[in-house]
């Protein structure tokens, strides 16, 4: 394996649009290690030990804010806003009047816009070693959405090897909010081959189908006798070639899984062989998104100087369902004065013992 290590806290010492940008570093003690910047307010490596105690960084990510910037992927950990995944045809209506949003995905708006959260630097407060919040008011109008919105987004380490993110949002008119983080995970390691031999769980009945322009159509399908199986455990490999017209249509899985656990159940976990690291995913969100990194281009290279082609990443991203402004039957995404938007999620790192 690698010897992963964290970038050096000098390379994301910049100035964009006047504010000042830094790399954070957050320690628990059994020597987890997960390194946060202020820039899209994302998370740029997670360092956890692996079967043999070797510290593993097991996220996607560059060495460097200047690699951030110039990236082909934009998002990687980074947090999404304000709204993530997809609506269709760059456009919603609320409350009788129609907004116009940027097309950055076909004719979708994808992930809040070019200009989204992502592209961002947000302010911050470090509370001891183990917690940084990242606060950021989003301008009335800013990439088409309405009202002026205050965003906090926490993340705190503890000693039991759990991230838990929390989102709090308000707003001065009403608007939509979906918030989720865009983390890239290789529990090989980053840059570490492909993820296709990863075994995935997701307890999850049922899943949204998409059209040709990866937006849902409206309704639920059962993952029964599918490549969307993974009530039990199953390497991403049985399923991702399997000769299926969603998998073509997401040239892979890119699709929301419906997440009826409570926030004490696990909704999604991952585990590799050659680390013996196990991701578990906790939520209070109604889906997860999984993403097998269908579209990473090759152009990027990471922090180990290994080029992220596709599938050598993937993501939970939980989060409520793509394109729900324009689906009435999905959980609403809408938010009005006076109501505060909550959403809470927790990565918890363990090591599993391969009988």
């Amino acid at each position: 394996m690698a010897h992963y290590k964290l970038p050096d806290v000098s390379d994301f010492n910049q100035q964009i649009a006047g504010k000042n940008t830094h790399l954070l570093i957050l320690q628990n003690r059994r020597g987890m290690q997960v390194a946060l910047t202020d820039y899209g307010a994302r998370i740029v490596s997670i360092l956890v030990p692996d079967t043999n105690g070797n510290l593993t960084d097991v996220v996607l990510g560059f060495n460097s804010l200047a690699d951030y910037i110039k990236a082909d992927e934009q998002y990687h950990g980074a947090t999404i806003g304000r709204y993530a995944n997809r609506i269709a045809n760059g456009q919603f209506t609320l409350d009788g009047k129609t907004y116009t949003l940027a097309k950055n995905n076909g004719n979708n708006n994808l992930h809040g816009g070019p200009n989204g959260f992502h592209n961002q630097v947000w302010d911050r407060q470090v509370s001891f070693k183990n917690r940084v919040d990242f606060y950021y008011v989003s301008p009335d109008g800013e990439e088409g959405f309405p009202g002026a919105l205050t965003v906090n987004v926490s993340y705190e380490l503890n000693d039991d090897n759990e991230i838990t993110i929390r989102y709090k949002a308000e707003t001065t008119k009403k608007t939509l909010v979906n918030l989720t983080n865009h983390a890239y995970f290789n529990l090989n390691g980053e840059g570490h081959s492909d993820i296709l031999h990863h075994f995935v769980h997701i307890p999850s009945t049922d899943y949204l189908p998409i059209d040709e322009h990866a937006i849902p159509f409206g309704f639920e399908s059962s993952v029964e006798e599918s490549p969307f199986d993974f009530r039990e455990a199953k390497p991403i490999s049985e399923g991702i070639l399997a000769d299926d017209e969603q998998l073509t249509r997401g040239n892979g899985f890119d699709h929301t899984y419906i997440n009826t656990q409570n926030p004490s159940q696990v909704a999604a976990t991952a585990f590799s062989k050659i680390s013996g690291i196990q991701l578990e995913v906790y939520t209070t969100e109604p889906g997860i998104q999984f993403y097998t990194g269908n579209f990473l281009s090759g152009k990027d290279t990471g922090k180990s100087g290994t080029t992220y082609g596709a599938r050598t990443g993937f993501c939970f991203e939980t989060q409520h369902y793509p394109d729900s402004p324009n689906q009435e039957n999905f959980p609403s995404t809408v938010l009005d004065v006076g109501e505060t938007y909550l959403s809470e999620t927790r990565y918890k790192f363990c090591i599993k013992k391969v009988v």
